[in-house]
């Protein structure tokens, strides 16, 4: 008989089937609703007005101040199907009040700052937004007044407000290679599935969909990409919650219905100083849609696309009194293009944002993810050479043999919270919780995780100003912890568990971290700022196998002080330069820690943490009113790089070493372009040059000068869209990525392994809006990689050379919108 760990009544709760989640959130949703239409009058108080220096707004192509007619939901970053009626307002991305003034544009501000600073911007025009009465036509002379204007906005807002770097500040202001991907770039997803689709034109990262699902691999400037699963080494927050464990994983991003989100803020480069070693490649900053200002609203989408593709997503939002509220939930699933890659997912995510005073505002979010996939592993390129178009599509014959898979059910809650303390001191809080349950069939064994994981931040800002001199200071801590409970059974094929346990351990991870962050603004053109930061991730683990007496059970911990400074100079109001250094701190995660060669069990405790040290400078402005544009210069040096290798005496399994050190060299380039009336071109270019100072290869060689596998050389995405009329838009995208090599060796055999080929993909999309009986219709048909291309969307190293992912071929899908 199989001997199975019994489970907590917490996890048996969370394991219910998914006919009662719905049940649950349906009932949910109408005590919702029922509790604001009753409580209406009561909580009816009007929200607190903003005054409008300090109202943000976004830039690129039909940003989200777009309020021409066809400003409905579908293109609005509030999640209202009504016109867009309120914009981000500082850190809390809060719903600002209504000016009152109906169909009419203005310049917004071209720097905001938290508190007494902000005030002193407010002899700037504010955005003016549309009433809510406002009838949604207007005139064709109107309409080509407004888009001008929109693209005479856009190019002047490039130094819209971030909050990557822990604290809010003008982009121009921010010495970092940093973009926003905004509702522009988000509303022309046709799939929505995973973050491959919004960062095509963010340089500098590098996106591989493992299976034409959820399942990814990316990394920022090549950080996270040797991971066997999940993500590594980025920090990852949505709507301020941390999706990182306290080692730096991530699941994949399952947790993100990438419908739902408004906008993503990338910051790229060591960047541990700022939230420890999660963030030692990055941040990407997520934040998801905010409701509108009615007191309900809501939306819908269906989608149907290639490789049996069906998603389906329902919203609903509004305001009422001081709350602002968001519920989303979609089902999601797929065959995948190769044999054994099916997937589905269940997303459930809430929003509420309270604004209780000026200076109190709260958000709380509650999330559910339940996700399946199935793992068709690499192929070697022997296997289907043959007939490349049909052998391509199968999957690697232990991924049968086995039922590979990987299923993840997780709960996630949260609570943010902004206070204002005086005119010139305020406090950020955030604490979360999340349990996971987690199976996974691998080759070897099946694998069973439970893992609970709160985790706590506080920071303290003050502002303070001596002449043109205005410095701003930050001190904070973070802290996290996971308790993981694991076991594993042998896999006697088709996923069958074995009665013997392989592993029986439990695993207690803490990250501390404490750091002290200034900026000082010189005078309007000159700034500087610099954050040091502690930082100690410590694992523990109890044997409680003690396979042959032996007793497994210890301790690891990592710690490590990081930095990082920067100086911008802002000679004019449209060009910038900034330049900064960095230091990156990479101890090893939890499945470099428990895939131990040493035993079977326990902790690989040979591993050294990975550290990383490098420089950037960069530009970014605008040309006139019809170019805007960001470049960054980059080196980084890094240390104890981690490899993946197998033994002979357990070839079914991954592990893990430092294997040595890289000199990174790389441009990142991102231009928007309008060179003719309703016709947008954005371009991201980036060049890399990886190449390792030091390697310990598979074969037991040492070796110098090798490329970085996995790492194009050129990757390049241009995308352009024209607007044909009020309602119809066109779209067309190039994607270029040249060829990579399989693994450090850099050597290509007689069979081809070794090296794969550069290729260029085309995308093609067309999207016409129209309203029925008032409720506004989207419908979009997307085909990318319409010429057939084949090519290879992720490869590995693996000495029996099963390194090859196959990418899909042509994919159609058709998308459905509706709000209401």
């Amino acid at each position: 008989m199989i001997a199975f760990k019994k489970t907590s009544q917490l996890s048996r709760f969370l394991v219910f089937p998914v006919s009662n989640i719905y049940a649950t959130f349906a009932l949910l949703a109408i005590a919702l609703i029922s509790w604001l239409f009753l409580t209406g009058q009561v909580l009816a108080s009007p929200l607190t007005s903003y005054p409008a220096d300090k109202i943000q707004a976004t830039h690129g192509p039909n940003a989200s101040v777009d309020i021409t007619d066809d400003s409905i939901t579908l293109d609005s970053d509030q999640g209202s199907s009504k016109p867009n009626q309120s914009v981000q307002t500082g850190q809390s991305d809060q719903p600002s009040e209504n000016s009152g003034q109906p169909n009419k544009k203005m310049k917004a501000p071209t720097s905001a700052e938290s508190g007494d600073a902000q005030k002193e911007n407010s002899g700037k025009e504010s955005v003016a937004l549309c009433n809510p009465s406002t009838s949604t036509q207007a005139s064709p002379a109107s309409q080509a007044s407004e888009e001008k204007e929109e693209k005479k906005q856009v190019v002047e807002q490039y130094e819209i407000l971030v909050t990557a770097p822990r604290v809010e500040i003008p982009l121009k202001q921010n010495p970092a290679a940093t973009s926003v991907v905004e509702p522009s770039v988000l509303k022309n997803m046709p799939r929505t599935i995973a973050i491959d689709e919004v960062m095509k034109l963010v340089p500098g990262v590098k996106v591989d969909n493992q299976a034409d699902g959820e399942r990814v691999h990316i990394s920022i400037r090549g950080e996270g990409i040797l991971t066997e699963r999940c993500t590594r080494g980025i920090r990852a927050m949505v709507d301020g919650i941390p999706l990182n464990d306290p080692s730096g994983y991530i699941s994949d991003f399952y947790d993100v219905d990438w419908s739902t989100v408004r906008r993503i803020e990338v910051l790229r480069g060591p960047a541990a100083a700022f939230y420890g070693s999660s963030s030692s490649g990055g941040i990407i900053n997520i934040f998801t849609k905010d409701g509108g200002t009615e007191p309900f609203s809501g939306g819908a989408s269906l989608i149907r696309g290639a490789y049996g593709l069906k998603k389906g997503q329902a919203e609903m939002s509004g305001t009422v009194g001081k709350m602002n509220y968001y519920l989303t939930g979609s089902v999601l699933s797929g065959d995948g293009y190769r044999q054994h890659s099916a997937y589905n997912a269940d997303n459930l995510w809430s929003k509420f944002n309270f604004t209780l005073t000026p200076k109190v505002k709260i958000t709380a979010v509650l999330g559910w993810t339940n996700f399946f996939n199935q793992n068709p592993e690499g192929l070697n390129l022997a296997w289907f050479m043959d007939d490349v178009k049909r052998l391509r599509r199968l999957a690697n014959p232990d991924s049968y043999t086995y039922n590979e898979y990987q299923k993840t059910k997780r709960l996630t809650s949260g609570v943010t919270a902004s206070v204002g303390l005086s005119d010139n001191l305020d406090m950020n809080v955030t604490a979360y919780y999340r349990h996971t349950n987690y199976r996974e069939a691998v080759p070897s064994s099946v694998i069973h995780r439970a893992m609970d994981t709160p985790g706590l931040s506080w920071q303290l800002n003050h502002r303070a100003a001596l002449g043109q001199v205005k410095n701003y200071l930050s001190f904070g801590f973070d802290y996290a912890y996971q308790t993981m409970d694991e076991y594993k059974h042998p896999n006697l094929g088709n996923a069958v568990e074995g009665p013997d346990f392989l592993a029986d351990q439990n695993m207690y991870q803490t990250g501390v971290g404490a750091f002290v962050l200034d900026r000082v603004e010189l005078s309007p053109q000159w700034g500087v700022s610099g954050i040091v930061r502690y930082d100690r991730v410590t694992n523990r683990l109890a044997d409680h196998l003690q396979a042959g007496g032996v007793d497994l059970s210890g301790k690891v911990a990592y710690e490590r002080v990081t930095g990082r400074v920067g100086v911008t100079w802002n000679p004019k109001s449209n060009f910038g330069l900034y330049a900064s250094w960095g230091t990156g701190f990479l101890p090893p995660g939890t499945e470099e820690l428990v895939n131990n060669p040493y035993a079977y069990g326990g902790y690989n405790t040979h591993l050294l943490a990975a550290t990383s040290m490098g420089e950037e400078i960069g530009a970014r402005g605008t040309i006139g009113s019809k170019l805007s544009y960001d470049v960054a210069l980059f080196h980084m040096d890094t240390k104890n790089d981690f490899g993946r290798y197998r033994i002979a005496s357990r070839p079914l399994e991954t592990f893990y070493g430092n294997v040595g050190s890289t000199r990174r060299n790389g441009m990142e380039t991102a231009v928007n372009w309008f060179p003719i009336e309703n016709f947008t071109l954005q371009v991201a270019y980036t060049y890399y040059n990886f190449k390792y100072k030091t390697v310990d290869t598979l074969t037991g060689e040492t070796l110098h000068g090798t490329w970085v596998p996995n790492i194009p050389q050129h990757q390049l995405y241009a995308d352009g869209e024209y607007r044909v009329t009020k309602n119809l838009r066109v779209g067309a995208a190039v994607e270029h990525v040249s060829s990579w090599y399989i693994d450090s060796t850099n050597r290509i055999l007689a069979n081809g392994y070794g090296k794969t080929d550069p290729y260029t993909l085309v995308h093609v999309r067309a999207g016409y809006r129209f309203e029925w009986h008032g409720t506004p219709f989207e419908m979009m048909l997307a085909g990318r990689n319409i010429f057939n291309v084949l090519y290879y969307g992720f490869t590995e190293p693996d000495p029996d050379g099963n390194s090859y992912q196959p990418a899909p071929t042509a994919e159609w899908s058709l998308v459905v919108r509706l709000g209401f």
